[in-house]
């Protein structure tokens, strides 16, 4: 593992820096990354997909446990560095790259039971987090150290202020958790804001059967408001009668809707001739 003073050397031998544009902050403390190689439940035989390992401190904790880890880097100056800190580890695999617009299947294969455990930088976290929920299904868990309010955000329940469109997001795909929080002390350079563990692992059927664009539409439409009643916010997109179709209170606002009433009043305005 990397403690803070090697990682300073790392940078300092080859004339690196922390990239701010990438979100770079990287971990120096070995008793967190082993904390979350053991929190993502993985080992021998499993199948680990890493996104932005920077100089592979996390990417070392989880290849000591024996698992097949696949590192994806996007800054082409540390990837060298990334790889020869990892270069004893066999079964590590560092691929150059940019998680936003890889081509998953040519990365993953066929396999549907790899389990993505990362330091996501913020400002890509969630859309990342998204993405793989809606389009790389060979991704069956995640375990994810982001921005304390963006884990938050990905775990949150019906009438609190953390719940969101996001929220409805992830509770469509997948049941998630906080797992833990880390502290800003362990990280290099020291940032701003504390992060969380969200554990975000993928129903075996969607929680509703709609499909996601639709209920998407409806949800983000509803949360461009989200202090407004339903009746209002959706106004002009969902009729009166919908909302009686699906048994749902006009009256109620955004935040008071489970991912299953979501479901029933997009079904609804399905049928109702709705559409996106």
């Amino acid at each position: 593992m990397l403690s803070r003073g090697e990682i300073n050397q790392l940078l300092a031998a080859h004339g690196l820096a922390p990239r701010r544009d990438l979100g770079q902050n990287f971990v120096g403390d070995p008793n967190t990354v082993r904390r979350i190689a053991r929190l993502a439940e993985v080992g021998s035989g499993s199948r680990v997909l890493e996104i932005g390992p920077g100089l592979g401190s996390l990417t070392l904790a989880l290849a000591e446990t024996g698992a097949d880890v696949t590192a994806v880097e996007v800054d082409r100056g540390i990837v060298p560095v990334l790889r020869e800190v990892v270069a004893g580890h066999p079964n590590v695999t560092v691929v150059e790259g940019d998680a936003t617009s890889l081509d998953w299947p040519a990365v993953l294969g066929e396999h549907d039971d790899w389990v993505l455990v990362a330091n996501l930088p913020y400002n890509v976290a969630t859309p990342l987090v998204c993405d793989v929920l809606d389009g790389v299904p060979q991704v069956a868990r995640m375990l994810v150290m982001v921005q304390k309010e963006v884990a938050e955000r990905f775990c949150a329940v019906p009438r609190t202020p953390a719940y969101g469109a996001v929220t409805v997001k992830v509770a469509y795909w997948a049941t998630a958790r906080i797992a833990g929080h880390v502290p800003a002390s362990v990280f290099v350079p020291r940032p701003n804001v504390e992060s969380a563990l969200a554990d975000i692992r993928r129903r075996p059927a969607p929680a509703v059967d709609v499909p996601p664009g639709p209920l998407s539409h409806l949800v983000r439409s509803a949360f461009g408001q989200r202090r407004k009643m339903l009746r209002r916010s959706l106004h002009g997109v969902v009729a009166t009668e919908v909302f009686a179709e699906a048994g749902i209170d006009p009256q109620r606002r955004p935040e008071e809707l489970d991912v299953h009433e979501w479901g029933r009043l997009t079904a609804a305005w399905l049928a109702a001739g709705g559409q996106k």
